[in-house]
């Protein structure tokens, strides 16, 4: 059962897990304790781990990063069946880290379905983020009027096919198994060329998703995107943003980025750089800079 409020942290203890609907999530707690908290979540296929690059940056800045394995993830959050990946949960899960923490604002980023589940909690725990800054994936509604406004819908068609039981299971681990190897290197160009991965992303990717037992799960959040609160859908958000796009996205066309302003009532930016879908790995320094301008509205 839910728990409304979870359990307050007590300062100046790092926080190495939390619980919501009666799973446990792993957290990745760094940075001085007591600097300005900002929550990091992750994208598909990754982990917490996608922040590491990162990371240092901010902590220089004097800020303490909070970084989850989302639901999924998480070995000790593994629901079966599609219902348990909608929306609405992932944006509980990530509300009750924050209460968690101290139930004080965050400085909230995500990257990919990370961003999705950011701007979800931004809109409706307003009450809880202090800046939003959202990485790659625009805003919900937003990347749902680019498909039929742009090149969106074949740069994504791969969402259809994840909606079929276990054969992109079986699929993806044979990809990424193969493109982790030390062996084929000329499978490894090709792959890097399709997916925008490095060497160590794709080692990451093996290890922790699918070696790590993940997959299934974390295929789920696709196969839950049909369950849609038509009513919230648009909310917009009142916190300060920055959507960070990037030139070199397969994934994400430029249409979403533009139609975002549209859904932001507060102070909003819109940041490009020159890097792949992964941001965060490539461009981890800039990034960084961007989060703590934004950070730095906030007061």
């Amino acid at each position: 059962m839910q728990s409304d409020t979870p359990p307050e942290r007590p300062p100046g203890t790092r926080l190495t897990s939390f619980v919501n609907d009666g799973l446990t999530f792993d957290v990745l707690d760094e940075g001085p304790l007591d600097g300005t908290p900002i929550v990091l979540l992750h994208g598909f296929p990754q982990t917490a781990a996608q922040w590491s690059r990162l990371t240092p940056f901010l902590h220089e800045r004097g800020y303490r990063t909070i970084a989850p394995d989302q639901r999924g993830y998480s070995p000790g959050a593994r629901p079966r069946g599609r219902y348990a990946y909608r929306i609405s949960a992932l944006a509980g899960d990530t509300a009750a880290l924050i209460t968690t923490l101290g139930n004080q604002p965050v400085h909230l980023v995500g990257h990919d379905w990370g961003s999705t589940v950011a701007w979800a909690t931004a809109a409706r725990h307003p009450d809880l983020v202090r800046t939003l800054t959202s990485v790659s994936v625009p805003h919900p509604m937003a990347f749902a009027r680019s498909l039929v406004r742009s090149s969106q819908a074949l740069r994504t068609c791969y969402m259809a096919l994840f909606q079929v039981p276990w054969i992109p299971e079986v699929v993806l681990s044979a990809a990424f198994r193969a493109a982790g190897s030390a062996g084929d290197t000329g499978l490894r160009r090709r792959a890097a060329a399709l997916s925008g991965f490095d060497d160590e992303q794709f080692g990451r990717v093996r290890r922790d998703i699918v070696d790590g037992g993940a997959l299934h799960y974390a295929l789920n959040w696709y196969r839950a995107m049909p369950i849609v609160d038509r009513r919230r859908a648009g909310q917009k958000v009142s916190a300060p943003t920055t959507h960070v796009s990037s030139t070199r996205d397969v994934f994400i066309a430029r249409k979403g980025a533009q139609l975002t302003a549209e859904y932001v009532t507060g102070p909003f930016g819109h940041e490009i750089l020159d890097a792949t879908h992964w941001v965060p790995e490539e461009r981890p320094a800039e990034l960084a800079a961007i989060i703590h301008a934004r950070a730095g509205t906030a007061g």
